[in-house]
């Protein structure tokens, strides 16, 4: 490479709960580099593990300051996405004063108990009108809540509470600002009948700690270089898709969770449907979008393990089996292990499959991948509206017998993978990319006040 010409590039933080990666895109979104960081888990200041922030945060910067000064890069925006339901809190001073608490962490039940019978609805209803399951701390809200009555002093002192995405932004931007994605999923802050912070976020004066909420994709331009607000990594990992269609499409996000994510579907959820694990996102723009999970790769590897032990096969038998049997009536015998209390039926107690009346570890597996489907279907119905476009990702796009029996069950819509290398990070770049777009038609800056366009509680504009 000429050393005078340098290379436009967009840079792309992705935070997992295990790896952190920067990847960096060119203007044609393709992948150029990418470096990979294991953050090791410390313990908070209750003694349970979590990210640590201090460490996280450095990396971020000293990759930040070293992109910035790279021989053959000129960067043109950066972008971050990162796991949801995780709280960084800063002080007066603008600095982190907490830990950077998991959100696996139990929540003292006394607290929790407070907090449901001080709602004027019932906990079934707050659901409702939150898209909010009731998960503890995974309810991001309820964190600061918990800090509130366990830790009022700490409580006392948070100037801010910017969630994991936002954080990442305001590391480089400066500014703070609450994004959509991230109060939006189930998070128990949203009401989204009322599209506004719920009775009870002013009730605790949980409101003054929140940054303003804002609907654009861009934070601040710095010396020349747009910095995104961040995202959620699910809604992120959607984006790509609805950048290369016009037309409605479903999609079927497999791994150790199956979630289906209808972008197209913004019905209200009902006490049934958060029942029967489905959930609400929120776009970018503020808009609701219906999503509904299974434990369904769990429950494969899982029976996959049994399978083979059974038959005394090798665990990656099922590798070599290409072409899927029709559905026979053996396949309704088929009982999950791992997904009670979840999915689309939560009342089906755990039990375990009879494998005794298989002849072999293929017709065993030709069963299993039926009886799954069978699941994965009715959670695909709760959020489907008649889509002709089903898209699959993950580990299971790549597995004939699953597409294969997948496409049998809807014969008048096309299942397709669109493969999508870092697709949650290019997400992130695609919403940069709009917002620039945007800002090329319209001013990011009001003449009033030279500040974004931004939502403050419990007003958006």
């Amino acid at each position: 490479m000429n050393p005078t010409i340098k290379k436009t590039v967009y840079a792309v933080f992705d935070i997992g709960k295990t790896n952190k990666k920067l990847i960096l895109f060119d203007e044609d979104q393709q992948i150029i580099n990418e470096e990979l960081h294991v953050c090791t888990d410390v313990l908070d200041d209750d003694g349970f593990v979590c990210d640590h922030l201090p460490r996280l945060t450095e990396w971020v910067l000293d990759h930040w300051k070293q992109l910035r000064q790279h021989p053959h890069y000129t960067v043109k925006g950066v972008n971050f996405t990162a796991y949801g339901a995780s709280w960084v809190h800063l002080g007066a001073d603008g600095q982190p004063m907490l830990p950077l608490y998991n959100y696996l962490k139990p929540m003292p039940a006394d607290i929790e108990a407070k907090f449901y019978a001080e709602l004027s609805q019932s906990p079934e209803e707050f659901a409702a009108d939150t898209c909010s399951p009731r998960l503890g701390l995974l309810n991001s809200g309820l964190q600061l809540y918990w800090l509130k009555y366990a830790k009022p002093e700490k409580f006392a002192q948070i100037h801010t509470s910017l969630h994991l995405p936002n954080y990442l932004s305001y590391l480089i931007s400066g500014e703070k600002f609450s994004d959509f994605t991230s109060i939006g999923c189930h998070t128990a802050l949203w009401d989204y009948k009322r599209g506004d912070y719920h009775e009870w976020v002013y009730r605790e004066g949980i409101d003054e700690k929140l940054a303003p909420l804002t609907r654009d994709s861009i934070a601040s331009v710095v010396d020349g270089i747009m910095v995104g607000v961040g995202l959620h990594d699910s809604t992120s990992a959607v984006m790509p898709y609805l950048a290369e269609n016009d037309e409605p499409f479903v999609l079927v996000s497999t791994g150790t969770w199956s979630v289906t994510i209808n972008p197209f579907n913004s019905q209200p959820l009902t006490p049934e449907l958060l029942r029967r694990d489905c959930l609400s996102f929120m776009t970018p723009r503020g808009e609701a979008t219906r999503a509904a999970r299974v434990f369904l790769g769990r429950e494969h590897d899982y029976q996959v393990e049994r399978i083979a032990a059974h038959f005394h096969v090798k665990p990656d038998f099922y590798r070599s089996i290409v072409l899927a049997r029709p559905y026979d009536e053996a396949s309704a015998g088929f009982r999950p292990a791992c997904m009670a209390g979840t999915g689309p039926f939560p009342d089906q107690p755990a039990e375990e499959w009879d494998l005794s009346g298989f002849r072999t570890a293929s017709d065993a597996y030709q069963h299993l991948m039926h009886g799954l489907i069978n699941i994965l279907l009715e959670s695909i119905h709760l959020v489907w509206q008649g889509e002709k476009t089903i898209f699959v990702d993950g580990g299971f796009a790549r597995n004939p017998l699953f597409m294969q029996t997948l496409s049998w069950n809807f014969p008048k819509a096309e299942i397709r993978t669109l493969e999508v290398p870092q697709a949650t990070a290019l997400g992130a770049l695609v919403h940069l990319e709009q917002g620039e777009a945007l800002k090329k038609t319209q001013p990011l800056f009001t003449d009033e006040d030279d500040m974004p366009l931004v939502a403050v509680p419990g007003r958006t504009v």
